[in-house]
């Protein structure tokens, strides 16, 4: 299978307004796909649909070559979102361990996963004492237990230090290289390049979908932050966008 991700023509509604406006773009396999915007843009909504928890109002959508939300994908997606989902009364530790439990992973597994996002010095603290940043960290931890092929991060590096997000996308990359793909939510533009491909959104629209070097070269600049803010003028403009000229490979 070349694409994790597939999507055709998606719409959503939420309370009469529509939130995606036809978005259609694919995710190759074992890369890491970043999807760019401003916050409130849809980029939460578009990662719900990609984890089968989103209502989809017309379009499609195929996550590992199965409609979104399909039984099947539940033990192949691994999704962290912006609000950890761990247990506040509980350790780190013994939250990592527990979801090792359900996944069938051993504790020596659920310590190195601690290790691998730096909180192994926080294992026997309260989760509810974590810092927000520390709590994100647990939670990708559990996520990464599951050894998912496809890994849903919902602005996972936001309140981290500068050291610790290098880390992050360091760890991210191995993934990829391992055969995982990831599809990574920001709305810091200076993690646009740490991308195999990007999305990049505004106000429920799809306005790119590139490499970061072919969008650097469409838009005359290398910095992303002005590539982005190029596109938007040219939307506004009525120019025309870069319309997929880099096509994900198959």
């Amino acid at each position: 299978m070349a694409l994790a991700i597939e999507a055709r023509d998606l719409k959503v509604v939420l309370g009469g307004r529509e939130i995606l406006h036809g978005i259609t773009f694919e995710a190759p396999v074992g890369k890491v796909t970043g999807l760019l915007g401003p916050s409130g843009c849809g980029k939460t909504t578009l990662m719900r649909c990609v984890v089968g928890v989103q209502q989809i109002s017309s379009g499609g959508m195929d996550v590992l070559g199965q409609p979104a939300g399909s039984p099947v994908l539940r033990h192949l997606v691994g999704y962290v979102t912006q609000n950890p989902s761990i247990y506040s009364d509980l350790t780190v530790r013994d939250n990592v361990r527990y979801f090792a439990a359900v996944h069938g992973t051993s504790p020596a597994a659920a310590d190195r996963a601690l290790a691998d996002v730096a909180l192994a010095d926080r294992a026997d603290q309260m989760v509810r004492t974590l810092s927000g940043g520390q709590r994100a960290r647990a939670s990708l931890a559990c996520a990464l237990l599951s050894a998912p092929e496809l890994l849903v991060l919902d602005e996972p590096t936001v309140g981290l230090d500068p050291v610790l997000r290098q880390d992050l996308w360091v760890r991210f990359h191995a993934l990829a290289e391992a055969g995982t793909t990831l599809f990574v939510s920001s709305h810091v533009m200076d993690e646009a390049g740490r991308c195999d491909r990007l999305l990049m959104m505004r106000d429920g629209h799809l306005i790119a979908d590139e490499t970061p070097g072919a969008l650097r070269a469409a838009t005359g600049t290398e910095d992303l932050e002005e590539a982005f803010l190029c596109l938007i003028r040219r939307s506004e403009l009525g120019e025309p966008l870069p319309q997929n000229p880099t096509p994900a490979p198959r």
